[in-house]
């Protein structure tokens, strides 16, 4: 171990040592005080709004303020509202049944109790929802949280670093920056759970680290999400709906089309609406409303991969008038690409980035068995007015979520659970199930005065025959 990540595992462990003594202490807050920490993050959200907006957009290059606002901070906002009106009825004890063992005398119950301390480790494509909605699920469950920022968000972690603290005191909320090996460290500790979103190569290292300490992981990934428009769905209304989500954060979200798989005869009438629907939302690559790619090292991978695309013989086609790229400001304008290669990187590798390679199809049949060829999608996006064909997609395509005739949209349905299935992760948040996911449910078997199995203790005999007969009849 070098002496940075010497330091920075001393740091991270007093800093988790602060939490528990303070857990411990209190164990169990009440509603009462878990509103009052939803009702302070959700202030801190409010009245730092502009200075995250601008964090945000240094750490891209240039990131649409309207976006951020749109897809992080509404989103946690809103979140955090529709959360203190269920908090209430989510943290009532459950009623359970009793076994017919006990003769009915005894009770049962479930409560949802706080686990400790939470570590979320949070990507830097959309590090205030991704921080702030799983913060809200976390503290509603009664939880303290440590949280570790990117290397690609250095100024928002500095913004949460110096702000945080007049909102919340260490002991119930600390943001890290990753640096000096707090990454691998902050894997490593001790906590009562772990959330981890970003890619499967890292998630992989996340789990493996955790599982030295058998701490819980909630891993949330990503993969090649397909939309699949079916010849019955209005082809002009499919196109302005996936074309909005797939180059929303010039493409960088784990939940965006990756592909778009077309029937043949409409592939062409697909591409003349892109040319036309998106320079009307981005008339030029320096539109204030177009996002840079993150750094230096993503935008290569994409411009290459595009290179790679075209050099086996895929055709590409830029939606913007003018050039097609920026080295300067990191920006990919909008592409198409058709016939791609399904060994090229375009089609092997999630593209986060602003590129749609469209699959012509013949059979649906086909397209299903082309998707479970794969690894289990974070998402599907089937496009159809048909009951059967939809009914025939959700059943035989397996994915984390799905949205109908729509992309992106089941991600921000409060009362809808999120998380991915198999290679997209593992577990879920948001809902009832974030609650859940962040509490020990304890059962609780209450069992009264007098016992109806003192009559079945040995020694045996016929009374204990006549009644296990009567159990298993």
């Amino acid at each position: 171990m070098n002496a940075c990540a010497d330091i920075s595992a001393v740091m991270l462990a007093d800093a988790l040592a602060q939490q528990r003594r303070a857990y411990l202490s209190a164990p169990v807050p009440s509603l009462q005080e878990r509103r009052a920490d939803l009702l302070t993050l959700r202030r801190f959200l409010r009245e730092n709004q502009e200075a995250l907006c601008s964090a945000i957009s240094a750490d891209y290059g240039h990131r649409s303020r309207h976006e951020t606002l749109l897809a992080e901070i509404f989103p946690a906002i809103d979140g955090i509202s529709d959360v203190l009106r269920q908090l209430g009825r989510w943290m009532k004890p459950q009623r359970r049944r009793i076994d017919r063992l006990t003769f009915g005398l005894a009770s049962n119950r479930v409560i949802p109790q706080p686990l400790g301390v939470v570590g979320v480790i949070v990507p830097w494509n959309f590090p205030v929802n991704l921080s702030f909605v799983p913060l809200t699920y976390i503290f509603a469950a009664g939880n303290r949280a440590l949280v570790k920022l990117s290397e690609n968000s250095r100024h928002l972690a500095r913004l949460l670093m110096e702000r945080v603290p007049a909102y919340f005191p260490p002991t119930k909320l600390q943001f890290f920056d990753e640096t000096g090996g707090i990454g691998i460290e902050f894997s490593r500790l001790p906590l009562d759970h772990l959330l981890f979103t970003g890619s499967g190569q890292t998630g992989r290292a996340v789990m493996a680290a955790a599982a030295h300490n058998l701490c819980p992981v909630t891993l949330e990934l990503g993969g090649k999400a397909p939309a699949v428009v079916c010849d019955d769905y209005p082809l002009r209304r499919a196109a302005e709906r996936i074309l909005y989500v797939k180059y929303l954060n010039a493409g960088q979200i784990c939940t965006s089309v990756d592909h778009l798989w077309l029937p043949r005869r409409s592939v062409g009438e697909f591409v003349e609406h892109a040319r036309r629907i998106v320079p009307a939302r981005y008339p030029q690559l320096a539109s204030p409303d177009y996002t840079s790619i993150i750094d230096e090292r993503a935008y290569t991978r994409l411009i290459k991969a595009l290179d790679q695309a075209r050099a086996a013989g895929a055709q590409v086609i830029p939606l913007l008038p003018g050039p097609g790229f920026d080295s300067t400001t990191r920006k990919i304008a909008p592409h198409i690409v058709l016939n791609a290669p399904m060994g090229c990187d375009l089609m092997q590798r999630e593209i986060f980035g602003p590129i749609l390679p469209i699959i012509a199809y013949d059979r649906l049949e086909d397209v299903i068995d082309a998707i479970n060829a794969g690894p289990r999608p974070l998402a599907l996006y089937p496009f159809s007015h048909n009951r059967q064909r939809l009914e025939l997609l959700v059943e035989r395509v397996m994915s984390g979520g799905v949205t109908i005739n729509d992309a992106l949209f089941h991600v921000g349905q409060h009362d809808l659970p999120f998380g991915g299935v198999g290679a997209s992760g593992m577990g879920h948040y948001h809902a009832r199930e974030g609650f859940d996911t962040f509490s020990k449910l304890r059962p609780i078997f209450h069992q009264t005065r007098w016992s109806g199995l003192s009559l079945l203790a040995p020694p045996y005999g016929a009374l204990v025959d006549r009644v296990l007969r009567f159990l298993i009849r």
